[in-house]
């Protein structure tokens, strides 16, 4: 109780003694620091566990336990989210979508580390999977709830949500560039210039920490040797049609595969072990698909397919050429399936770090197959890196993020122009055929995507109960025209909805439909109201989201529809209301 009031009274200082700009700022960086430290705590425990896990395991002794590991890792995480997570658990970036348009950006605290926990246990044992997508979670949950605790809106809660995000991937990969582009291009794809400036400053503090704290054995970074050569754009721009063909691939095997889970969605324990087997009988066929496979990237990138290749079964063949080349790409498809059963039985992870690992393999294996047959002479390295962005922005649907993030953990922007070809030709290859990526399709499919449409977003913190118009005087169903004129004589109203006793609405009564009669009460007056009603086109649930209320009204081309409420009349929804409501919204959440 003495913390919580000493809390109130810190925040209270810092309201009157910074502007709204400079404590924005400085929450920024508190949100940050604490998603940088927690994006690095994974990482590290990730790598510990492990390295603990694998330690004097030799795979050509046939030592073949670590095949039990990833079965175990997603058993660990199916019991860890059943047991004391109580089953409520969403993965990936739709995840924190959802909660940016449905629940104003407010993520529940266990979310704070609930992800680091399950995907720690899930890649730490082997799952081949990503831990980006847990440390985007992570930081939206952390922005979330130190914006709550700032008592921020719903404007500043949601850019507090991206700066948690933004400071993970910074500090995961050293890349506070590529950070900030994750969450623009991701999270909230339509940000004002002074948002900016805090997603900038926590991206940095993310980053920062990861400086500090992280070995560079852990980062993923290379160092290139090759320079960029203008006579191989015809091949990055071959590169580059082939990663969106391969992404699109990417998206549709995955969702096959975790479609063929649904039916055993109550069967966790069943689920996880049928994923796991699979996973362990891929990972004994090709021993790089274990874990994160960042090493196996790095040995991609210096050319070490001697050492790579030796840990598959058939390695004793690896001094033939096109054996190695077709091990190569076998890998970059059986990837796929393998993240697909880890994340799809239950594991915990996310599709980034699998998406790199697919691009490695395909650059390399484009480049040295075109090698091979003397077509061209290319430097595999840079095909290597350059179809790692490839394939991130055709899965994710974030070129800027796949260019910024190779140009970044590269140490330079030597390979600029080639980033941009084979990403933005894999991007608008996958998009052509698929207008949502895989994370944000299912949200689409059931019109809950809408942070990358200002309109759509607007609408959405608009609820019937907050327009709706209760002064419109009733009739009961038996009264008559005279009782009528009575009551129009004390309304400022043109419509009058009648009810029968239950109060459920029977229809309405325009004035402009009975004004003839309304003065001749010598003949009409003891006409029933109920004999002059106007069945309305459309009726208003109380509960209904405002996409569906403005559908109504462009299917019905009313300017008033009739609200019900648990069966019973309510009060009117109007176009005017609403529109004066939206442009209130949008004055408080998007002017600076």
């Amino acid at each position: 109780m003495k913390f919580t009031k000493k809390l109130e009274t810190f925040k209270s200082f810092l309201r009157n003694k910074l502007s709204h700009r400079q404590y924005l700022i400085l929450f920024s960086i508190i949100v940050g620091l604490v998603s940088g430290i927690a994006a690095v705590l994974l990482k590290v425990s990730v790598h510990n566990i492990s390295y603990f896990l694998t330690s004097g395991i030799h795979i050509r002794r046939h030592e073949y336990l670590y095949l039990l590991f990833p079965l175990t890792g997603i058993l660990l995480t199916v019991t860890f989210i059943k047991y004391v997570l109580k089953g409520r658990f969403g993965k990936g970036a739709a995840h924190i979508l959802y909660y940016i348009s449905r629940k104003l950006s407010i993520i529940e605290k266990p979310t704070m580390y609930s992800h680091m926990v399950t995907s720690a246990l899930t890649v730490g044992f082997g799952g081949s999977a990503g831990l980006e997508a847990p440390i985007v979670v992570t930081g939206a949950a952390i922005g979330s709830n130190i914006g709550k605790s700032a008592e921020t809106d719903y404007r500043e809660r949601t850019l507090l949500l991206a700066c948690g995000s933004a400071a993970g991937i910074a500090a995961v990969f050293n890349a506070p560039i590529a950070g900030l582009m994750f969450a623009i291009e991701v999270l909230i794809s339509e940000v004002t210039i002074s948002a900016f400036v805090p997603l900038i400053i926590a991206s940095a503090t993310g980053a920062l920490c990861s400086k500090i704290i992280l070995q560079e054995g852990i980062l993923l970074s290379f160092h290139l040797t090759s320079p960029f050569d203008y006579m191989n754009v015809p091949y990055y721009i071959l590169l580059g049609v082939i990663a969106g063909l391969f992404s699109l691939y990417y998206a549709r095997m995955f969702k096959k595969i975790e479609g063929l889970f649904k039916p055993l969605e109550i069967r966790s324990y069943q689920k996880a072990l049928a994923g796991g087997l699979i996973v362990a009988t891929l990972i004994f066929l090709f021993p790089p698909l274990f874990g994160e496979g960042y090493t196996s990237i790095k040995l991609l990138a210096e050319g070490n397919l001697t050492r790579l290749i030796s840990e598959t079964m058939l390695g004793s063949l690896s001094s033939n050429e096109w054996y190695l080349l077709s091990i190569i790409g076998l890998i970059a498809v059986i990837k796929v399936i393998a993240t697909a059963f880890t994340l799809g039985s239950g594991g915990n992870g996310g599709n980034f770090a699998p998406s790199l690992f697919v691009g490695a393999f395909l650059g390399f294996f484009v480049a040295r197959l075109l090698n091979t047959l003397k077509i061209a002479n290319l430097p595999e390295a840079n095909f290597t890196l350059v179809g790692m962005a490839g394939i991130l922005s055709g899965v994710m649907y974030a070129p800027l993020t796949g260019i910024f993030l190779i140009a970044e953990v590269t140490g330079g922007y030597e390979l600029m122009l080639p980033l941009m070809i084979v990403s933005v030709s894999a991007y608008a290859i996958v998009r052509h055929f698929e207008p949502y990526s895989m994370d944000t399709k299912e949200l689409a499919a059931k019109g809950e995507l809408i942070t990358g449409n200002r309109d759509k977003t607007v609408l959405a913190l608009l609820k019937v109960e907050d327009i709706i118009e209760t002064d419109f005087l009733t009739v009961k169903n038996t009264a008559t025209l005279r009782e009528l004129q009575e009551v129009i004589a004390s309304s400022r109203r043109n419509i009058y909805p009648v009810v029968n006793n239950e109060g459920a609405l029977l229809g309405t009564i325009s004035l402009a439909n009975i004004r003839e009669i309304l003065f001749n009460l010598d003949e009409f007056g003891d006409l029933l109201v109920i004999e002059l009603i106007d069945k309305p086109r459309g009726v208003v649930n109380y509960y209904d989201e405002m996409s569906k209320v403005m559908k109504l009204f462009d299917d019905t081309g009313s300017w008033n529809i009739p609200v019900q409420k648990d069966g019973k009349y309510a009060g009117f929804v109007s176009k005017s209301s609403i529109f004066t409501r939206y442009r209130d919204e949008l004055l408080s959440h998007y002017n600076e």
